[in-house]
């Protein structure tokens, strides 16, 4: 009879498992590196197109800057529930107000701005497409959240209703 390499006692949570939605955190930060420093160009492709520079940027700097005032609105209207994971504190209460009006996830509608935003004031396509890697994630990664907090808060579904995932007014 072998012994195991690790002893893991029975009820408690161990982050590997990901039974908090560990690996989603994890997945999450390596995205955001590579929106960050990922390559900017591949050889056969432009930087970007050469019409759209100047506007490109002065978009890219307010989507940068919307996105990291709407993300830390929503840090701040969390408070003591902000987790980095998609499962909900045991102890959290619903949050309905602030940026959370705008849109369920404000912290993810953020960093995609700002990915985007960082993607035009950079001007790559490598990274647009990398920042629609992101938008996919935060769209599968916020689905599994939105299961644990219907389980947690039942009035969650009518928030659902009324407000948006991830885009104001669209999506």
């Amino acid at each position: 009879m072998s012994t195991p390499l690790f002893k893991v006692k029975k009820g408690r949570d161990v982050w590997w498992r990901g039974e908090r939605g560990e690996w989603y955190v994890v997945i999450q930060f390596f995205l955001i590196l590579l929106v960050i420093f990922g390559p900017r160009s591949f050889n056969s492709m432009p930087c970007w197109f050469s019409s759209p520079g100047r506007s490109a940027s002065y978009a890219g700097a307010a989507l940068l800057l919307s996105g990291f005032i709407l993300a830390l609105a929503g840090t701040i209207n969390l408070g003591r529930n902000l987790t980095p994971l998609p499962s909900p504190k045991r102890d959290a209460i619903l949050v309905q107000s602030g940026a959370y009006r705008l849109v369920r996830h404000p912290i993810y509608s953020g960093i995609l701005l700002m990915a985007f935003g960082w993607s035009f004031a950079i001007h790559s396509i490598p990274t647009l497409f990398y920042a629609a890697l992101l938008f996919g994630f935060f769209d599968l990664k916020s689905r599994r959240e939105e299961i644990w907090l219907v389980q947690k808060f039942p009035e969650y579904t009518n928030y659902q209703r009324r407000v948006r995932k991830l885009i104001p007014l669209v999506y």
